[in-house]
């Protein structure tokens, strides 16, 4: 049970069934992991569910959008390529994914993620042995990126010069 000014973890919404806050933190960690690590991830999981593609798999180009100085007037930054899909497994649950780049597979695989997220038979199983690891690594790949720019950090300085 949540109060007011208490927040769940983002984990245990995922478990049981995830909600939308849940749902969007899987399909961002689904869509960000490498395409062999989530592969390797999902092979180990042994399932394999009956899946109908109901949408797709369709690739083009999204719009970024940007802002001046962070909070400024909106601006066109340029495009990015984009796969979505949306599928529906045996037990009915329908599964949606959009990535960045062309990979199909990928795209297919996150997309039959999602919907096996969505079953409470696999929930668990899926954040567990999915998410869970692939947000892990996404963090760490972050951290170490983000202490390698760290180490070439330049501070620069003004000195005043001493003349009357």
């Amino acid at each position: 049970m949540t109060g007011a000014g208490h927040q769940r973890d983002p984990r245990a919404a995922a478990a049981d069934g995830g909600g939308m806050a849940g749902r969007q933190r899987r399909l961002s960690v689904l869509a960000k992991a490498p395409a062999e690590d989530l592969l390797a991830r999902w092979k180990q999981t042994g399932l394999d569910p009956s899946v109908e593609l109901l949408r797709g798999p369709e690739s083009g180009l999204v719009a970024l959008r940007g802002r001046i100085g962070g909070s400024g007037q909106p601006f066109h930054v340029g495009e990015v390529s984009a796969t979505r899909v949306t599928v529906r497994i045996g037990s009915g649950e329908v599964g949606h994914a959009m990535i960045s780049g062309r990979d199909v597979c990928k795209a297919q695989l996150v997309a039959v993620i999602d919907a096996l997220a969505q079953d409470p038979a696999h929930a668990e199983m899926i954040e567990r042995d999915i998410v869970a690891p692939l947000e892990q690594g996404l963090a760490e790949a972050d951290a170490k990126l983000r202490g390698e720019t760290a180490a070439t950090r330049v501070n620069f300085f003004t000195m005043v010069r001493g003349e009357d």
